[in-house]
């Protein structure tokens, strides 16, 4: 089982009547985040094994936003992430990636904050564009690591 689960919620994105939800993009503010948040992982010297999203375009932009500034250029869709993904799908991806891995999560909430109670017991508040990284001590349980909203994300490392 991996050893890291990082959840990475997309960035700011169009109104919900905009367009079809799964073809909703991010605005240039959730742009920003997205690429502040790979920014801010590369700072801090995070790296990941696989990076996983939802099929879902603003996810899957955050994802390819935030992977520029990592060393991750392969983002695998899977579909769970898109709605309903809970913690037998984490757990599930965890251990099909293999011992010892990092893996990052761009998806929604609130599947994502769920995810976090579930392995945690805490209760998070994931604002979009902010990070929680999980570290697993056994198959379904773990220790919270980080939370990041997009303002602490921003100190790490600021845009320009």
């Amino acid at each position: 089982m991996a050893q890291q689960l990082w959840f990475l919620r997309h960035g700011e994105a169009e109104p919900h009547d905009a367009r079809p939800d799964c073809d909703r993009r991010l605005t240039a503010r959730g742009e920003e985040q997205s690429r502040a948040a790979g920014r801010a992982l590369a700072t801090l010297g995070i790296s990941f094994q696989l990076v996983l999203s939802s099929p879902r375009l603003r996810a899957l932009d955050t994802a390819r936003m935030a992977c520029e500034a990592l060393d991750s250029d392969e983002v695998v869709i899977d579909a769970s992430l898109s709605s309903g993904f809970d913690v037998d799908d984490a757990v599930g991806l965890a251990a099909a990636a293999g011992d010892d891995r990092r893996l990052l999560f761009v998806g929604h909430n609130p599947d994502f904050v769920q995810v976090v109670h579930d392995l945690t017991g805490g209760d998070v508040d994931m604002k979009k564009g902010g990070v929680a990284a999980v570290r697993m001590r056994g198959r379904r349980r773990g220790e919270l690591l980080v939370l990041l909203r997009p303002r602490e994300i921003s100190l790490i490392a600021p845009s320009g």
